[in-house]
């Protein structure tokens, strides 16, 4: 499982051009399921959110994390994120998840966010999907369960 992970002041998701999730300052998820992950994999990445300590404290430092500053989580399922470019010009999504396993997988990660005390927003999964955000920073950071970056 991969998941983007971008500090914001703000956040939205409109599908058909309704806002459907907003949130304030937090974080803008974009999860990706590999065709292949567990519920473990779900667990990690929903944990590793909670707990990025990536918000200032009185010194300046990145040492908070969303349950110390109160945040928001606006969580977006995104299949594109295990698109490979390495071969040609099209990309492939041979490991992307699809279908009920990886919807499930998507929203038990956003469970495990919620259980922690964090407000969950969610987008619309297998929808499309307008994201709006303001980055704050920037801070962009990305997760992978399998730890391969």
């Amino acid at each position: 499982m991969r998941a983007v992970v971008q500090r914001v002041s703000e956040a939205s998701v409109a599908v058909d051009g309704q806002v459907i999730s907003s949130i304030g300052p937090g974080f803008l998820v974009l999860v990706g399921v590999r065709e292949d992950d567990s519920e473990s994999d779900g667990d990690y990445i929903g944990d590793k959110i909670a707990n990025l300590r990536v918000f200032e404290d009185e010194a300046r430092k990145m040492n908070l994390s969303l349950l110390d500053v109160g945040g928001e989580a606006l969580i977006v399922s995104q299949f594109t994120l295990y698109g490979d470019c390495r071969k040609g010009r099209r990309p492939s999504f041979s490991e992307s998840g699809s279908g009920e396993s990886a919807k499930m997988l998507y929203e038990s990660v956003c469970e495990r966010v919620a259980e922690s005390g964090i407000r969950v927003q969610t987008g619309n999964f297998g929808a499309m999907m307008e994201v709006r955000l303001v980055n704050d920073g920037p801070v962009t950071l990305l997760l992978d369960s399998r730890r391969e970056f």
